[in-house]
C-alpha cells in the first residue's frame, strides 16, 4: 500500500549572533563575510525567481 504525503511543514529558527549573547564582531575588517552572505542570498533568490517564472510559462 502506497503512502502519499500531501503536506510538508518546514520550521526554522533564525538567531542573529551578537545580539543578547555578549558576542561582538571581532574586527571591522570581517564585514566582508556579511557582504558575501548577502551576495549569496541575492543570487539564490534570483535563481528561485527565475525557476518560478519558467514554471509559470509552461
Amino acid at each position: 500500500m502506497a503512502l502519499e504525503v500531501r503536506e510538508l511543514i518546514i520550521r526554522a529558527t533564525v538567531v542573529q549572533e551578537g545580539i543578547g549573547t555578549g558576542i561582538t564582531n571581532p574586527s571591522p575588517g570581517t564585514n566582508n563575510d556579511i557582504s558575501n552572505e548577502e551576495e549569496l542570498i541575492t543570487t539564490c533568490v534570483e535563481k528561485i525567481l527565475e525557476i518560478l517564472k519558467s514554471k509559470d510559462g509552461r
